[in-house]
């Protein structure tokens, strides 16, 4: 999430400290050296912090894209009302290439666990916890009716296996507002080819409570917590599949330029996360509003992103001209705001979106990528934009590509990407 004024120090920096397989800052190859379970690995910079374009210093490619802050978000007043959760995914459109085969839904038809046995009643917390914990194929039998399922602790996943959770299309986990829902850790990184697949399912009101302060120092020093991430799922070291589900009124830690993930946020992954089909509103954090992603390959489909937020502030650098005191090794400036919808960072990943909505999201005051915020640290990972549309978000933006033609992805993202894709899509200031 580092932000900087020159991209030509970014490269340099991460050249340095940044490769494709390893978290940031660990020189021993060893990827599970330097990331703990509660904060994010040290990022070294990728988007100006002024009014002015990025600095080409010759070691980065040119700026051809723009550079502007569209407006102030939203104003947070707490947490948001869900309303009717609806049919998930894109009523508008769809990915005209279809969808690739690891987006079809998982066999349940022979479950490790069902939980309840034919009324909503038996659909406890106790039931619901006792499965998922052990893992597999979960299913529920609730009733005809549609249920709710309170969840009073977070839900600890295992890692050792892979694990299916299907709703039917009658469940709904709610976080209460108090509780993250799900949590799957692994002390590895990037090294775990076991899946975690959410399928038919809702989750509501899931929010995580930092504990992690950044060491007190008056602004422009960062503000808010090194921890938090995650609303609805934190994963770390995990691969993730999410197929027609929504995810509303879920929250992450309010303020922090390393945290985030307001529904989701993923880091470490070997695999990374496929979204297909799924609704993603009303979700907040100080970064990564909606879906947040650290070294994680990323592909979205079919799916809707609407009146997420990135509720942090002044995006994140590293200047010790305008702050002395360290945290995450680094000068930090700035408490987040980046990635209104969709957020992700890291060296040599991917992220591809087809057949989507991104409408009406925001990034915080002073961040960037309303709808959506990518940044490739090494300039190794791709961004490609096919069959969707991206209106009515606000932020700060800009476009730094390194090869291809298209050099302007237009006013709802921030990217420094190492090539462009735009095809049949619809992106306002474009």
């Amino acid at each position: 999430m580092r932000t900087t004024t020159a991209i030509g120090a970014v490269v340099l920096a991460c050249l340095a400290g940044c490769s494709g397989s390893d978290a940031p800052g660990d020189s021993t190859g060893d990827d599970a050296a330097t990331v703990d379970e509660t904060s994010t690995p040290t990022d070294t910079g990728t988007t100006p912090t002024d009014g002015t374009p990025p600095t080409d210093s010759g070691a980065s490619p040119t700026d051809t894209g723009t550079f502007a802050d569209t407006g102030t978000p939203p104003t947070d007043t707490g947490t948001p009302d869900t309303g009717p959760l609806g049919t998930a995914g894109n009523p508008d459109g769809s990915c005209k290439a279809g969808i690739p085969a690891g987006g079809t839904p998982a066999d349940v038809s022979k479950p490790t666990a069902v939980v309840g046995s034919g009324t909503a009643a038996s659909c406890t917390f106790a039931a619901l916890k006792t499965a998922v914990n052990a893992g597999g194929i979960v299913t529920f039998n609730c009733g005809a009716a549609p249920v709710t399922i309170l969840v009073t602790g977070t839900l600890d996943l295992p890692t050792t296996k892979s694990t299916v959770i299907d709703g039917g299309n009658k469940v709904t986990l709610d976080g209460g507002g108090t509780v993250q829902i799900l949590r799957w850790y692994s002390a590895d990184f990037r090294k775990n080819d076991n899946r975690l697949t959410l399928q038919h399912i809702n989750f509501v009101n899931g929010k995580t409570t930092p504990t992690k302060a950044i060491p007190k120092a008056p602004p422009p020093c960062s503000q808010g917590w090194n921890d938090g991430e995650g609303g609805a799922l934190y994963m770390r070291d995990g691969n993730l599949t999410v197929i027609d589900a929504i995810f509303a009124g879920n929250q992450g830690a309010p303020l922090g330029p390393d945290t985030g993930g307001g529904a989701i946020y993923v880091v470490g992954s070997k695999n990374g996360a496929l979204i297909v089909k799924s609704t993603f509103k009303n979700n907040k954090a100080a970064n990564a509003g909606a879906f947040g992603g650290l070294f994680c390959p990323l592909e979205i489909y079919d799916s809707l992103f609407t009146g997420n937020q990135g509720i942090g502030n002044g995006a994140n650098s590293d200047d010790p001209t305008k702050c002395s005191v360290i945290n995450n090794g680094q000068h930090e400036v700035g408490s987040g705001g980046n990635g209104g919808a969709i957020y992700s960072d890291g060296a040599s990943v991917n992220l591809k979106v087809c057949g989507t909505a991104v409408l009406g999201n925001a990034a915080g005051t002073g961040a960037f990528g309303g709808g959506l915020f990518f940044t490739s640290n090494d300039f190794g990972g791709t961004l490609s934009i096919i069959d969707s549309t991206m209106t009515g978000n606000t932020g700060g933006y800009w476009t730094v590509v390194a090869s291809g033609a298209t050099k302007n992805a237009g006013t709802a993202v921030g990217t420094n990407t190492k090539s462009l894709t735009i095809v049949n899509s619809t992106l306002q200031g474009l």
